[in-house]
């Protein structure tokens, strides 16, 4: 965008003015959106499949990115040769691969986050499933008085 876009858009957003602070984008009642009894479900089996495929990512980007220049790649070795030879793309290149293997821990960490955080949630999801379950019956194993559920509805 041009500084003079830019300009002109602050123009006119004053032009309307001061009624028209801010605007919410929305989906309409119906339409996916909190018309459409809007709560939010996840299922086991759709965390499961997210972290599954989070761990099948973390794996192929692991095997297959070249970290630091170490493995089959040789960008490294060919910006080190560039750089004893005196061009100036040498140390250029040095940089790029330092930069890549950053961004690349960067993301394996994310990816590995999130296979983790979904593993982790879906056992505690179940753990409580399982505890509350326990909880709302009776000594006996019949089912719990509607008087002593509501404490759990707060």
């Amino acid at each position: 965008m041009a500084w003079e876009e830019w300009e002109q858009l602050k123009a006119d957003a004053v032009r309307r003015g001061a009624e028209q602070h801010m605007r919410l984008d929305q989906l309409p009642a119906g339409a996916g959106g909190r018309g459409a009894g809007g709560d939010l479900v996840v299922h086991q089996d759709d965390l499961g499949a997210v972290g599954h495929e989070a761990y099948i990512l973390h794996d192929r980007l692991r095997q297959r990115v070249d970290i630091g220049g170490s493995g089959s790649g040789s960008t490294t070795r060919a910006g080190e040769e560039l750089k004893g030879s005196g061009f100036a793309m040498g140390p250029a290149l040095v940089t790029t691969v330092s930069v890549w293997t950053s961004q690349v821990k960067s993301v394996l960490q994310a990816v590995a986050h999130i296979s983790n955080h979904l593993d982790y949630s879906k056992k505690l999801h179940a753990q409580d499933d399982t505890r509350i379950a326990a909880e709302i019956r009776g000594r006996d194993g019949s089912a719990m008085s509607v008087s002593s559920l509501s404490r759990y509805f707060h």
